[in-house]
């Protein structure tokens, strides 16, 4: 099981790497947006309105986006330290992938399928020190 949560943090990490591209891409739209609406010229009144309402959405999308990808890429190292609260981060953003068709509900079933399989839960338990021996 080990070797399918190493692989799991693997998936969390280029998935965290698609989104740091879409909020980049975004953060583009958004100045490209901002910019017309700045700048009126011989088009109609209205476009200037549309365009500051684009900027918004695309920065916020941008923002979202970001966080997404910074979330991803935090749990993606974590999972490779197998401690419980990698875990559970990684059960929270895989139920949050599922209606981002079709990686995102590939990877949150997978995700979900290794770290609530038996195997799986037992590699991010505590583990007991081993015990000393007397010298």
């Amino acid at each position: 099981m080990i070797r399918h949560i190493d692989f799991l943090a693997q998936l969390y990490r280029v998935w965290g790497a698609v989104f740091a591209i879409v909020g980049a891409a975004a953060l583009a739209l958004t100045g490209g947006a901002a910019a017309i609406a700045r700048v009126s010229g011989p088009v109609a009144t209205g476009s200037d309105v549309a365009a500051g309402v684009t900027a918004v959405a695309m920065g916020t999308l941008a923002v979202v986006a970001l966080i997404w990808a910074a979330l991803h890429t935090w749990v993606g190292r974590a999972l490779a330290g197998y401690g419980p609260r990698a875990r559970l981060l990684a059960l929270g953003l895989a139920i949050g992938n599922l209606p981002l068709l079709p990686f995102g509900t590939a990877l949150g079933g997978y995700a979900l399928w290794v770290l609530l399989h038996n195997e799986g839960r037992q590699v991010f338990l505590p583990h007991p020190p081993p015990p000393s021996t007397p010298a």
